[in-house]
């Protein structure tokens, strides 16, 4: 698996929320659920993104933004619209007040809106678990990114239109998965863009000596490495990698080595069958107990915890 498809491997949902949103102006949602990655598509009309401590976007038809980092967005006609409708933990609609909304602006399956034929028509799909994300994957994602309609081509849109609003069994599954490459192909366009912040270590795999270090902690983390026997594989001295590693990673060997390890387990405990020893060793720790206590120290919850969605 190449660099880009590791950093792709992570989005999974799992009972992901799920909504057609229909509006008229003026109105405006302030989205304060802190999920992990949520993605919000123009299929009608325009929309404002104003995250948190950040510029206003305008999305046109056929854009495509995924805020990640769980800071709280305002989703409005216009950046000086107050918001009528916030969106809690879970998706739950309330008003400024308190009051629910759920029931009053249901427009049927997954369809959510003020009323009328909607001049603006957004799709939302919400990752609502850290779990379902990688850690290496929000770390290198700044808090809105856009793909514009015509900077991709890709037909998933569309098709998460059409599931979106069908109520058949196994449904769930199927947007889930829609979802899922939406989201990988997404992301795979705007990581192509020459503009895009890419995280360093993202950009030191084209480096000769760290780039093959990073590939053989990536490709064999269960490896007993060492900076040492980093160093001997790619053809340096221990103290040139280390220095190089750090200007160009931003990090020391064993840190990243570290941090790759803990974000490797939390994809592998999402198995249904996964166990903590069973990570433990595919990951590089000698038992469930060195995983569990690596793991709460750098995440503060256990391996168990996180597998259960604590």
């Amino acid at each position: 698996m190449d660099v880009l498809g590791s950093l792709l491997a992570g989005p999974r949902a799992r009972g992901a929320f799920l909504m057609r949103v229909l509006l008229d102006p003026p109105w405006g949602v302030l989205a304060r659920d802190r999920a992990p990655l949520t993605v919000v598509c123009v299929t009608r009309g325009f929309t404002w993104l104003v995250p948190e401590g950040g510029a206003p976007v305008r999305l046109e038809q056929g854009d495509l933004a995924v805020l990640s980092g769980g800071a709280s967005c305002l989703v409005a006609d216009d950046p000086a619209t107050a918001p009528e409708a916030f969106i809690e933990p879970g998706g739950c609609g309330v008003g400024p007040t308190g009051e629910d909304l759920c029931d009053a602006l249901d427009r049927g399956v997954r369809t959510w809106g003020s009323g009328g034929a909607g001049a603006t028509e957004l799709l939302v799909g919400t990752y609502q678990l850290a779990g379902e994300v990688t850690g290496r994957l929000l770390r290198a994602l700044p808090p809105v990114a856009v793909v514009r309609e015509g900077e991709w081509d890709c037909p998933l849109m569309p098709v998460l239109a059409a599931e979106i609003t069908r109520d058949e069994p196994g449904q769930d599954v199927v947007l889930d998965r829609v979802l899922d490459l939406l989201v990988i192909s997404a992301l795979r366009a705007w990581f192509a863009r020459p503009e895009a912040e890419a995280p360093a270590w993202y950009r030191a795999y084209g480096d000769p000596v760290v780039g093959g270090a990073l590939r053989l902690m990536r490709d064999h983390p269960a490896h007993p490495w060492t900076v040492a026997s980093l160093a001997a594989r790619v053809g340096a001295s221990r103290a040139a990698l280390s220095r190089r590693f750090t200007a160009l990673v931003g990090e020391p060997p064993m840190t990243h080595l570290t941090g790759l390890r803990l974000d490797m387990a939390a994809e592998l405990l999402r198995a249904p069958d996964a166990t903590v020893e069973s990570v433990a060793r595919r990951v590089g720790y000698g038992s469930a107990f060195a995983l569990s206590t690596a793991f709460k120290r750098e995440r503060g919850i256990s391996p168990s915890q996180f597998r259960d969605g604590a």
